[in-house]
């Protein structure tokens, strides 16, 4: 009997330490299928900052590096130069990518680095408490914005959509945004991460999926609940789909255009 469906190799048995209703475990999930499918694991290489992300080393069953707050793509950019043949995964969240980060991530998607980011955006900071993030919506209470953000008060601003920023860029080839809220968008989410993966490995520039997560503590709801405001709110703000695709044969990538 063929085995259609089991745990994938890529990812260690262990407990969890991600709060009940956290999307980063299916994101973790859907990575090792991909990879497990592709045949990477002996290659693949993920580098994860400091926030909820600092315990994916924990749960992937390949090698890792733990880069300092924000720095990310540039460790990644120094692991892919040296070992072009490797998977580079760059795992980040919004306030490592979206904020401390920001410049790294810029540069790196201008000069079409070659490694793959996978950016968790639920919409808050969540390791350290819930504070805003750039990717927090208008309205959205966090803690240190406890009636809401509200884009004319002093130092809060609008949310970053950073996948529509990034596609702008001449050195990004693959720009997608996913969720992981149903079945559906995970299988779609799946499709786009593999889809970035075969890129990276055909020696194409810069890739990145965007996933929109749930992040029950932070946003003070059950996992349903949380399941449901990311329907309901950060779609709206956050469309999913493919942003830009310049990967097809003979495709060139245009300055200023999202495909």
């Amino acid at each position: 009997m063929k085995k259609l469906y089991g745990y994938p190799e890529s990812l260690r048995k262990v407990s969890t330490k991600y709060c009940g209703g956290c999307g980063h475990g299916v994101i973790h999930r859907i990575i090792t299928q991909v990879i497990d499918e592709m045949g990477l694991r002996e290659r693949a290489i993920i580098t994860n900052p400091v926030g909820c992300a600092i315990w994916a080393d924990l749960y992937f069953n390949f090698d890792s590096v733990q880069p300092p707050h924000g720095r990310t793509p540039a460790a990644a950019t120094g692991v892919k130069r040296v070992l072009p043949d490797h998977l580079v995964i760059c795992y980040q969240g919004d306030g490592d990518m979206a904020a401390i980060g920001t410049a790294e991530m810029i540069h790196a998607a201008n000069r079409g680095e070659r490694f793959t980011t996978i950016f968790v955006n639920n919409a808050i900071y969540g390791m350290t408490g819930g504070q805003m993030a750039p990717t927090t919506l208008v309205g959205q209470k966090a803690a240190t914005a406890p009636r809401g953000r509200d884009p004319d008060a002093a130092g809060m601003g609008y949310p970053i959509r950073v996948g529509e920023l990034l596609a702008q860029l001449e050195g990004s080839r693959y720009i997608a945004r996913g969720a992981v809220n149903n079945a559906a968008n995970i299988r779609k989410t799946r499709g786009y991460i593999k889809k970035a993966f075969q890129a990276q490995m055909a020696g194409q520039g810069f890739t990145m999926v965007e996933v929109l997560s749930p992040c029950p503590t932070n946003w003070g709801m059950e996992p349903l609940k949380a399941v449901e405001w990311l329907e309901q709110n950060m779609i709206g703000v956050f469309p999913l789909g493919e942003i830009k695709d310049t990967l097809g044969a003979g495709a060139e990538a245009k300055p200023g255009v999202a495909a």
